[in-house]
């Protein structure tokens, strides 16, 4: 079994992995224990990698099956696993996903889905020298972490996850980005999920917010319901729970999305280029 060193990152989740070339194929041992890892960290940073897109998709699948973005330009064609986000433009148009410049926008990956995203796979190819960090926040502890009276307030609540309402809110700052079609919003209709989920292997609770992709709670009032929102990502975002990732080429982070969620810092994107690949597992 291959070896590996651990070591942890923040204060309540998150840790370091060397001691792996992911150019290589790990056996089963471990394999099943990054898995673990992951479980139980929430999120693994494995810098000093190296991986063309057949290693990223091989290395991904590990952690299960992998999904394929809906919006086809934005993944590599030979690898529709893999998804570009970018701020990268090439004749006025953006090279992958783009990332915007100032906009902070808290989510869980696939949160607008049914059945959302298991893990993310998040690879470094070009880092920018300025801005363009990620932030992450333990979702978990954050909710063990509520006044019980908040508990039982959220406990039965359901938001909705609407992928057409984020991308209106984007298009009031970036105005390059176009709407969905009638074919996208047939594709991505709005989903409720519950305020508390349950996470499938651990049973512990976490927060299921976004800061731009939930319309409202169903039920409240739309005062109350952005109250409540606005609480809630105000703790869960607070210092102690954030793990802040600056990216160098060929950092690899994959996070537990069933246990956290992510944004990322400003970036200039005509000073500071930024390319990543993501693979997402369901």
């Amino acid at each position: 079994m291959s070896s590996y060193q651990l070591e942890k990152l923040g204060a309540t989740f998150g840790a370091r992995i060397t001691g792996l070339d992911l150019r290589d194929r790990l056996d089963q041992g471990s394999a099943r224990r990054l898995i673990d890892d992951l479980t139980e960290h929430r999120l693994l940073v494995l810098p000093g990698q190296k991986l063309g897109h057949e290693e990223h998709v091989r290395f991904s699948r590990i952690f299960g099956p992998l999904d394929v973005y809906p919006v086809r330009q934005y993944v590599v064609p030979e690898f529709p696993e893999v998804l570009k986000i970018s701020n990268i433009f090439q004749n006025g148009k953006p090279i992958g996903l783009y990332d915007g410049d100032d906009q902070i926008e808290w989510h869980t990956d696939y949160s607008w889905k049914t059945v959302m995203s298991r893990a993310s796979l998040l690879y470094s190819e070009i880092a920018p020298a300025e801005g363009g960090d990620t932030l992450f926040a333990d979702s978990t502890v954050a909710y063990d972490e509520l006044p019980e009276s908040l508990k039982r307030e959220v406990e039965s609540l359901r938001a909705v996850h609407s992928m057409n309402y984020l991308v209106e809110t984007e298009r009031r700052t970036n105005p390059h980005k176009a709407p969905l079609t009638p074919e996208e919003r047939e594709r991505m209709p709005d989903v409720a999920h519950p305020l508390v989920r349950v996470h499938p292997v651990t049973g512990r609770r976490s927060l299921l917010l976004g800061s731009m992709i939930i319309s409202g709670v169903v039920g409240l009032a739309e005062a109350d319901s952005s109250a409540l929102l606005d609480r809630l990502l105000r703790h869960a975002t607070a210092d102690r729970y954030l793990y802040r990732h600056r990216w160098h080429q060929g950092d690899l982070v994959i996070w537990d999305n069933q246990a956290t969620m992510h944004t990322r810092t400003p970036c200039d994107h005509k000073e500071h280029r930024r390319l990543l690949y993501r693979t997402t597992v369901m």
